[in-house]
């Protein structure tokens, strides 16, 4: 007998981008087509419950930037006839895909809102499509920490006048942007340095924060921000109630902020290098190594003071970033990952969107 799942909200979505990131490069594996990640995704069940949508990465080979309305119409196409919807979309902000840093040079920080514009095109246009009824466009600051620490505070200042011009883009667009809490992006590597950047720019109803439970548990430990570590080195993590307790100083600061979200585990250790250096391990929900206990910690960005559901998400995406191929060609990966998120929903869910 299946089991019931009563909450309809928020809805389920797969990233395509692990099928990208960290694929394609000399000495990686190769890329997963998005034809692939979708068949993956249309595929997985579990109780008769299937994921509802996916995010996606505006990056060749899988999408193009400056993809025209035909191209479009067929990518719409292509998702909705997997039963799917499109949700979030990631900006290629990055130099190394067309953009550049939100703290360097004039021309630079031109590239970066550039890219965030065509982002901002494709989105709108996926709605006007029919196949893209929520979501939100991700950035970060495409600057490594190091970088930014050559002046704090004069690229703190830099990066918050990119997003404002971002900002701008988004709202002739009708799209907002959120922010990912990476602790490899500088001026975003810390949780008081991404909530101070927050309020620095100030435009709540355009920027917004998106949370990874992944990365924002990083947060808490410090890696690239000690002076901000929530939680001391070498901790025991046998003690729950006092990770429980920095999750929720964390919480507190951003919570407010966040409008995009995904499910994840984390085994606290840290990998990467350059741009990407320091940046969080994400696993298989049912890892032996993960510290997070998936449904109960994600409740605490999912609900209020009041302990009531935000409903702020119309959806929740799983992000698998960086898992080897042959876990993500498994069935049985997304079968696990599918019940990790319908736990979530039936913990923090709601059954009608308002």
């Amino acid at each position: 007998m299946e089991a019931t799942h009563n909450n309809n909200y928020p809805r389920l979505h797969n990233a395509m981008w692990p099928g990208l990131v960290g694929k394609g490069s000399p000495g990686a594996e190769p890329s997963i087509n998005l034809d692939t990640m979708l068949e993956l995704t249309a595929q997985a069940q579990l109780d008769g419950v299937r994921f509802d949508g996916v995010d996606l990465f505006l990056f060749e080979p899988h999408i193009d930037i400056n993809a025209s309305r035909e191209t479009l119409q067929r990518l719409a196409d292509k998702v909705r006839s997997k039963g799917l919807v499109i949700g979030s979309i990631v900006a290629p902000v990055w130099a190394p895909t067309g953009g550049g840093s939100a703290a360097g040079t004039d021309g630079e920080r031109k590239r970066f809102v550039g890219q965030v514009e065509k982002a901002c095109r494709i989105g709108r246009l996926l709605r006007e499509l029919g196949a893209r009824p929520y979501g939100v466009v991700r950035i970060d600051s495409a600057c490594g920490v190091g970088d930014w620490a050559q002046d704090a505070q004069g690229n703190q200042v830099k990066i918050a006048r990119t997003f404002s011009e971002a900002c701008n883009v988004a709202e002739d667009y009708g799209e907002r942007l959120a922010a990912e809490g990476e602790i490899c992006w500088g001026g975003m590597h810390s949780w008081r340095k991404m909530a101070e950047l927050l309020e620095r720019v100030n435009r709540p109803k355009t920027l917004g924060f998106q949370a990874d439970m992944a990365h924002t548990l990083l947060y808490v430990l410090g890696y690239n921000a000690p002076e901000d570590a929530i939680l001391p080195p070498q901790w025991d993590w046998s003690e729950a109630g006092r990770l429980d307790e920095a999750l929720r100083t964390l919480t507190a600061a951003l919570r407010p902020w966040t409008i995009d979200f995904h499910v994840a585990q984390n085994d606290a250790t840290v990998k990467g290098s350059g741009t990407h250096d320091k940046t969080g391990h994400h696993c298989l929900p049912d890892d032996a190594s993960g510290k997070l206990d998936i449904a109960r910690h994600a409740g605490l960005w999912l609900r209020g003071e009041d302990g009531q559901p935000t409903k702020t998400m119309r959806h929740v995406c799983w992000d698998g970033c960086m898992f080897p191929n042959d876990v993500m060609m498994k069935p049985d990966t997304w079968t696990k990952i599918l019940a990790a998120m319908l736990a979530v929903r039936d913990a923090h869910g709601w059954t009608e969107q308002p």
